[in-house]
């Protein structure tokens, strides 16, 4: 399997390409590493490759907050500077003056 080099990197926002949702990535695998049960719950027409980059996003839509796990080819870059609401953000992330979110400063001893 040939790896793809991952166009977006920790503390983007993004959305996706087809769903109304966004979230900020908080991890990425470099080619698809979930269930084979979670892929094939994807309906075939819309099922991604696994031989892409493939992210954790601390994510929203209209209604709620949860942590989703997009391919790469169904992400878009989010320019609408906006902030994400979900919880789980502030715990790793601060927010940049770009709208982005970077890394929090590891604790020191």
């Amino acid at each position: 399997m040939q790896f793809r080099t991952a166009k977006f990197g920790i503390g983007q926002v993004v959305r996706h390409r087809k769903y109304p949702f966004r979230g900020v990535i908080f991890d990425v695998d470099p080619s698809f590493s979930n269930t084979e049960e979670w892929w094939m719950s994807i309906p075939e027409e819309v099922r991604p490759t696994k031989d892409q980059p493939f992210y954790h996003l601390f994510a929203e839509n209209a209604e709620t907050e949860y942590v989703a796990y997009v391919s790469e080819q169904n992400l878009l870059l989010d320019e609408t500077r906006e902030p994400v609401r979900h919880p789980q953000i502030k715990e790793m992330f601060v927010r940049s003056r770009d709208g982005g979110y970077r890394l929090k400063a590891a604790a020191r001893n």
